[in-house]
């Protein structure tokens, strides 16, 4: 066994402690439903264990199985394996079937994030209905991310992680290219001829011109009743 899944500079690990690792970080992303970070599993093995040199060992392990060990936005989780998802039935009523407004939505948030309606509006050169929106963000794909420092301080949207986890994508690089968007149908023939697909942002961090979305933001958003109190 190679010093891999030390920490440089802390005590040599013993292989049995590594096993264990193992089988702890296994069993914690196997029982959770999220993929779950490298910060919350190394609060849960021996201390001086390289955390993510366990997971690449894993990830090896399980890379020819039915179900893989992937890696989402810094997390992991477990998916069925890409060449077998033809095998995984879905519930033909699942709200996630998106119409192609909120196809093309998606994607323009996916890559111009962050991003005002409308920006989205300017680009697809049509009105967007708050409905779209609302079936992104109940679908969990879409989030607001902050105040836009200009008049009228409009929202800004982002994806999520859960968007990265459906779509199968380690990060936001891993986005498509313009053909495979026309391929897939995510881009109709609405969008202007001379749209280019820029080079998505790759830190959820607010940019330079974007406030934080504070409570009163929240409550004017509908997302918190009056006084903070949730809706739910």
């Amino acid at each position: 066994m190679n010093d891999d899944a030390a920490t440089p500079g802390a005590p040599a690990i013993d292989e049995r402690a590594l096993r264990e690792a193992e089988r702890i970080a296994e069993a914690l992303v196997f029982a959770s439903a999220q993929p779950v970070s490298e910060s919350f599993i190394a609060e849960r093995v021996a201390l001086g264990v390289d955390i993510n040199s366990i997971m690449q060992r894993l990830k090896a392990d399980y890379a020819m199985r039915g179900v893989n060990l992937v890696q989402v936005d810094g997390a992991w989780a477990f998916r069925t394996a890409a060449d077998l998802s033809f095998v995984i039935r879905r519930d033909d009523n699942e709200a996630r079937k998106l119409s192609r407004a909120a196809l093309e939505v998606l994607a323009i948030i996916a890559y111009h994030q962050p991003v005002t309606r409308a920006e989205i509006e300017d680009i697809r050169g049509v009105q967007t209905s708050k409905g779209t929106l609302d079936v992104l963000m109940e679908a969990g794909w879409v989030r607001f991310r902050g105040r836009r420092r200009t008049p009228g301080r409009p929202v800004t949207l982002g994806t999520t992680r859960d968007f990265l986890d459906h779509f199968g994508l380690e990060e936001l690089r891993d986005l498509p290219g313009l053909e495979e968007l026309k391929g897939a149908g995510l881009l109709s023939g609405r969008i202007p001829a001379n749209f280019n697909v820029p080079s998505p942002l790759m830190s959820d961090e607010l940019t330079e011109d974007e406030d934080p979305i504070t409570q009163m933001d929240l409550e004017e958003l509908g997302l918190l009743a009056p006084g903070g109190a949730s809706d739910d």
